[in-house]
């Protein structure tokens, strides 16, 4: 079979441009881009196709007869669909989820009015498109202040938690300013945090074992959120920091809760074949869901503090087996024997 394997390739950190310095942050590197192709390679012919400007007509002349998709995108609130959406007009198959699961995911004002919709539990927010902060306000200090179009806590600081108003316009105006988007102010849940790796579909959707953020890990006085500074300033593949507990210390059934509300995220989301859910729970221990991201990270090295492919690896199943698990499930889902 011919897999062609779309993906953006991180770039060096943006110098003289009016960009942020996390502005590639969500892109893979070369280490991730020549393991799945090389995993891949092993069981077909693999055609390696970047998605610029030029990724439709790779894909119409190389005519794979599946992509697996880690392409982020560049410009726009709807960046990760652009290449799926390329591929339905070729009506070439593809892992992941489509264009509108996808689009809707990034915005994580929409993501979580339709959660919220269908009763599935996720902190109250409000989106700020200026600066001027509504009042009274309807939420209850202290929120986390972050992008509402980012991954890979793009534009999430040490400082993104705010105790009062003042705190939150001037979050909320750096945001605007460096981000060139809306802020999404959320109530800060206090208590554990977890994400969770899931794939399949539908009968076979598999939820592997959860992650737990271990906070104490981090520098003291810091706060207890996986911060831009926590996840690529302080963790570093030669001085890792003892950031995930996988599987959780948790009990059967907060377990439990934590599945069943990532499972029903899932499906209504109309997620495929795999996607990391991140979780938090509130005062009273009860699961909130953050953020679905349906493009996952997936460093190969081990030493890399990477969620999915930890949480692979504790259910028994190799990185190779991982990548494999995930085009095998877009195979089955398709038709494609």
């Amino acid at each position: 079979m011919r897999v062609g394997i779309t993906y953006n390739i991180k770039r060096d950190a943006p110098d003289g441009r009016d960009l942020p310095p996390d502005f590639f942050a969500e892109w893979d590197d070369d280490d991730t881009i020549k393991a799945v192709h090389a995993i891949l390679a092993k069981r077909h012919d693999v055609a390696l196709i970047e998605a610029d400007k030029d990724a439709y007509i790779k894909l119409k002349t190389e005519k794979p007869d599946i992509v697996f998709n880690i392409a982020e995108g560049l410009w726009g609130d709807s960046r990760e669909s652009q290449v799926p959406a390329m591929l339905d007009m070729l009506r070439i198959p593809y892992t992941g989820s489509g264009p509108l699961a996808l689009a809707i995911c990034l915005n994580k004002a929409r993501g979580k009015e339709i959660l919220a919709y269908h009763d599935i539990p996720t902190p109250r927010f409000l989106v700020c498109t200026t600066s001027h902060i509504p009042h009274p306000i309807s939420l209850s200090f202290p929120l986390i202040v972050k992008p509402l179009y980012e991954g890979s806590s793009k534009g999430i600081r040490n400082n993104s938690i705010v105790s009062d108003k003042s705190e939150l316009k001037e979050r909320v105006e750096w945001i605007i300013r460096e981000y060139k988007q809306p802020a999404l102010a959320e109530e800060f849940l206090n208590g554990r945090e977890f994400t969770v790796a899931m794939v399949g579909n539908g009968s076979d959707l598999r939820v592997l074992p959860i992650v737990e953020i271990n906070y104490s890990s981090l520098p003291a006085g810091v706060n207890p959120i996986y911060s831009y500074e926590a996840k690529w300033i302080w963790d570093t593949p030669d001085n890792p920091l003892e950031i995930f507990r996988c599987p959780a210390d948790i009990d059967n059934r907060l377990k439990s809760a934590i599945e069943t509300i990532c499972r029903d995220a899932f499906n209504v989301l109309d997620i495929k074949d795999w996607c990391r859910i991140d979780i938090r729970l509130d005062f009273e221990g009860r699961p909130h869901i953050l953020e679905l991201n349906p493009l996952p990270g997936i460093l190969p090295d081990p030493r890399s503090n990477s969620c999915f492919p930890k949480a692979a690896k504790a259910a028994g199943m190799e990185y190779g087996e991982l990548i494999n698990t995930v085009l095998d499930a877009a195979c089955k889902r398709y038709g494609i024997l």
